[in-house]
């Protein structure tokens, strides 16, 4: 299994380039790029410059020896999905980010369910579902065309009917597809109550795809370091070896600097890297 950690350089991207050589000298196989996530940025501007950048990033990886195994796609906090031309606002950004996907070299792109009624209440289920139904149902055709993965994560938000791991993958199995998958994140398990490894048993290996990894109380998604929290990571990582998982084991979380001086910042990205690896196997 190989291992890689979430970057976002958003602008500012020829500079940004040079923290790539310190994430594979640190370890890492691979990257996942999180600069779709956030729609206000040079990913998003003139189709020139985009391709400009997402080229400067793919051969800056290659230059490091590292793949891009992964994008997410945009989302907007607060939520804003409860009409239509903001739902057709969004499918639009999704289209262009499955296509700069694409343009990275990468096959997946995560997505979050779309939340018309906000994070905190579902008082529509029926409605709710129907919207994420047709709405996914398009953006799969379109991923298809852009020979690209989406995969559908499981949300740390348990008032909402597509939140939980087995909620996650009942809608993946209605939408039947093979551009269709799973991306299981271990942080919104923990909140939801869901234990992450049971969660990739019942995933199995035919729908899970990608991961986000990172730790938390059970209570908030702070995205703590792996063995800061309540996750019990040896058993998530022999559920992966269980299933033969054969993707990334891949962190969604990094060590904060503030108040260590650059030696010790090193000394506790490379310990990271050393637990990722370890729990991937390496």
């Amino acid at each position: 299994m190989r291992t890689g950690i979430e970057w976002c350089p958003e602008d500012h991207v020829e500079e940004k380039v040079r923290e790539l050589y310190e994430i594979r000298e640190l370890g890492y196989d691979c990257i996942d790029f999180q600069s779709f996530c956030h729609t206000e940025n040079v990913f998003f501007g003139d189709h020139s410059d985009v391709s400009a950048n997402l080229k400067l990033v793919r051969d800056a990886c290659a230059d490091a020896g590292l793949t891009v195994s992964q994008t997410h796609g945009p989302w907007r906090w607060p939520p804003r999905d409860s009409t239509k031309e903001e739902r057709d606002e969004r499918f639009e950004k999704m289209v262009r980010s499955l296509y700069g996907t694409a343009e990275l070299g990468c096959r997946d792109m995560v997505i979050h369910p779309i939340m018309p009624f906000g994070d905190w209440q579902d008082p529509y289920p029926e409605a709710f579902m129907e919207m994420n139904l047709e709405f996914f149902g398009r953006l799969t055709e379109e991923a298809k065309k852009a020979g690209v993965v989406i995969d559908f994560e499981n949300m740390p938000m348990p008032a909402l009917s597509l939140a939980t791991p087995a909620q996650i993958l009942d809608f993946v199995k209605m939408i039947d597809s093979p551009y269709f998958r799973v991306c299981l994140d271990t942080g919104h398990c923990a909140v939801t109550k869901n234990d992450p490894a049971d969660a990739v048993r019942m995933i199995g290996r035919e729908y899970l795809r990608v991961l986000h990894v990172h730790d938390n109380d059970g209570k908030g998604d702070f995205h703590w370091l792996p063995g800061t929290g309540v996750i019990n990571w040896e058993e998530f990582s022999k559920a992966l070896f269980d299933i033969g998982f054969e993707g990334v084991f891949s962190l969604e979380t990094n060590v904060k600097p503030d108040g260590l001086d650059a030696e010790e910042l090193r000394s506790k990205k490379k310990a990271l890297a050393n637990l990722a690896g370890r729990l991937a196997g390496k």
